[in-house]
Formats: structure tokens, C-alpha cells, sequence
């Protein structure tokens, strides 16, 4: 019998559960990830939205950045949404503390101003292997960063329409300025699920 994929989702704040959901959905097991021991075993690891310093303070807190970067550096999948993709970009403006620095590039947070200034907007989605990428992915954006700078071998998977890469990708680590997980719509949690079998 095949093991089951099992997908951590860091649930120290934010929007966890909707990324439990719709891992549930998608047909893994999800795990609530409270303590560094919990990463062993995963098949890949969500940091999700919220607010990105207080997610900061609470890995150092409960001691999770070294084995956050130990799981990458051992081959496992990582995805950063909204928040999480502050938290593990190279650089990000207005921090108080540092970034996980695991996908070379650099994000402007609130750069779409307040919660007020909330959007939603279809996006294509630039992946050679993202199922059914001729239909827009209706993105919701919640006080959102956005990718300024992208490093070497960082490849751009969404834009908005003026240009702003708001996706990106470098191996096994996956960046979104947006919320997949509060849309019906499973396909970058499929997309991101499909990283536990690639090769180094």
C-alpha cells in the first residue's frame, strides 16, 4: 500500500486551518505544525498568511528556524503564502527581525496599502506543468507584499496586470502573495503537492 503524503502547515498564527482544508481536500493528511519535532516525516511544509513579525517571533520562540532550514536543505517542499512568503524571502522592507532567507528574492510588504485595499484578480499562471493554466486563477490579496527583486534561477509564475510578479518558484520552494487557500479552487495546493516527487 502507498504511503500517504502527509503536509505539515505551520500553526503558530494565521490562516492555518483553511490550508488544512484544503489539503483535506486536495486528499493528503495535513498536519498542524506546533513544535520543531512535528516536521519529521513531512512530505512538504506551508507557512501560512497572517502577520509576518509575530510569525517571525513565534520560530524563534519555539526554536524552528534552523529545523526549517534543515528541512529544505534535506530536500522537503516549502510554500510561502502572503505572510509566509515574507517570512521566507531573502530580504523584505520594514522587518524587525530576519527573514528565513529561502527563495532568493526580495518582497515589499503591504504594498497594496491596509485590509481596506484588499483586491481580488484573475491571474494566468506561467507553469509549464500547472493543470488547466489556460483558466485564470481568481487570486485573493489581504494585505499583500509583492516581489520587487528575484535572484538567480527564481522563475516568475504570476504577474498582475501591471507587471508585479506576485508567484514565484526557485527547486522545491514556492512563493504566493495571495491566498489560495480561500478559494475552492485546489490547483496551486496540487501543484505544490507534486514538488514531493521531484528529483533533486
Amino acid at each position: 500500500m502507498p504511503k500517504k503524503v502527509r503536509v505539515g502547515v505551520l500553526a503558530l498564527q494565521g490562516d492555518f486551518r483553511e490550508h488544512v482544508e484544503s489539503l483535506q481536500r486536495a486528499g493528503v493528511e495535513a498536519v498542524e505544525v506546533r513544535l520543531p519535532a512535528q516536521l519529521k516525516g513531512l512530505d512538504g511544509l506551508i507557512i501560512p498568511g497572517g502577520e509576518s513579525t509575530t510569525i517571525l517571533r513565534l520560530i524563534d520562540i519555539f526554536k524552528f528556524r534552523e529545523p526549517i532550514i534543515d528541512f529544505i536543505r534535506g530536500g522537503g517542499p516549502l510554500w510561502g503564502t502572503c505572510a509566509g512568503m515574507i517570512v521566507v524571502a531573502q530580504k523584505a522592507t520594514d522587518l524587525t527581525r530576519p527573514t528565513l532567507g529561502l527563495i532568493n528574492v526580495s518582497v515589499c510588504r503591504n504594498a497594496f496599502g491596509r485590509q481596506v485595499d484588499s483586491f481580488e484578480e484573475d491571474l494566468t499562471i506561467a507553469a509549464g506543468d500547472f493543470a488547466q493554466r489556460e483558466k485564470p486563477f481568481h487570486a485573493v490579496f489581504i494585505r499583500a507584499p509583492v516581489i520587487e527583486e528575484t535572484g538567480a534561477a527564481v522563475e516568475v509564475l504570476a504577474r498582475l496586470p501591471n507587471g508585479a510578479p506576485v508567484a514565484a518558484r526557485r527547486g522545491k520552494v514556492l512563493v504566493t502573495a495571495f491566498h489560495p487557500e480561500l478559494t475552492p479552487d485546489l490547483r496551486f495546493h496540487e501543484f505544490f503537492l507534486g514538488f514531493s516527487a521531484m528529483k533533486e
